[in-house]
């Protein structure tokens, strides 16, 4: 089936306005830190499903970039950047490895990286004393980084679920839609 190019580059340009109204709000909701960002990557799963990973990467890329000026809440533009902004489109080539153990052994490697990435740079760009990560003793980093291992599983079975029922319910109306000269 032969895909609407002007249907394809609008779709795309949605996910980007969608996702950059996201991380947009991330100034206007202080609590959004983490939920926000991680909202904004759905709209790359769903280019991902309807297009290809081809078509996702630049639609990271122009949200990423509009949120440097865009978003007020800077930790979030990390977060979105280092993690959840290109997660979603990394998940769908990760699940194509013929193991699955393999799978999540890079999946957790990237989100523990990434993490501690944006540790440092939380506190080295971002100016966020590191006493602020101490609150509680100096194992708080690590007891945060265990737990959000475990907020990680959650979220990537999450994405996984909701890939499914989007494909159940919204895929034929995007491709009907994606299809039509």
């Amino acid at each position: 089936m032969l895909l609407n190019k002007s249907a394809q580059v609008a779709f795309c340009g949605m996910a980007v306005a969608l996702s950059a109204v996201l991380m947009f709000l991330t100034g206007l909701i202080p609590i959004a830190t983490y939920g926000l960002p991680a909202l904004a990557g759905l709209p790359c799963m769903v280019v991902v499903v309807e297009m290809g990973i081809r078509w996702a990467w630049p639609v990271y890329g122009a949200v990423s970039l509009l949120s440097l000026f865009l978003a007020g809440d800077k930790e979030a533009v990390v977060l979105y950047i280092l993690f959840f902004g290109y997660y979603p489109i990394l998940k769908a080539l990760l699940e194509r490895l013929r193991f699955s153990v393999v799978a999540w052994i890079l999946k957790f490697c990237v989100f523990n990286v990434t993490m501690i990435a944006g540790f440092f740079l939380a506190v080295s760009i971002l100016g966020i004393p590191m006493e602020s990560f101490l609150v509680f003793g100096s194992a708080t980093p690590l007891v945060l980084l265990l737990a959000g291992n475990f907020v990680f599983l959650l979220y990537d079975v999450t994405l996984s679920g909701l890939v499914v029922k989007y494909y159940q319910r919204l895929h034929p109306f995007a491709r009907q839609w994606l299809t039509k000269k």
